[in-house]
């Protein structure tokens, strides 16, 4: 894959709601460019409404930082380098994990951003989202 479009943004959110379904969590997974444009977006049923913003928001930090946001965490702690980042870009910035850049090679073509469950569950339907 060198460049991401609609077609492969709804296989990786089809994907990524097998594995939501799987662990039995209703999540809202997000698909953006490597401009960080919107892609898609899908809301599983009874998935939080607060979670719509916040996935948008992972997949958005995961392409304009070009890391995955779990790799935030130690860094935006009181005292860390990055400390208030977050409160950067109108609080778009997300600083624990759900959103992973999407490459092709070394390139980030986009990014997938998921929100509904625990952090760990957010992550791990994310990867299971990547193509």
């Amino acid at each position: 894959m060198t460049e991401l479009n609609l077609e492969i943004a709804k296989k990786m959110i089809e994907q990524a709601e097998e594995k939501a379904k799987e662990i039995k969590i209703p999540m809202v997974i997000t698909i953006v460019d490597g401009g960080g444009n919107l892609l898609a977006c899908h809301r599983m049923d009874q998935s939080l409404l607060a979670s719509i913003d916040i996935s948008q928001n992972k997949a958005w930090t995961a392409v304009a930082l070009q890391m995955p946001t779990s790799q935030l965490y130690d860094a935006v702690q009181p005292g860390g380098e990055l400390f208030g980042i977050n409160t950067t870009n109108n609080g778009k910035i997300v600083v624990f994990g759900g959103g992973i850049p999407i490459k092709s090679g070394d390139r980030i073509i986009g990014g997938i951003g998921v929100s509904g469950g625990s952090v760990a569950e957010d992550t791990e339907v994310a990867e299971a989202g990547l193509v």
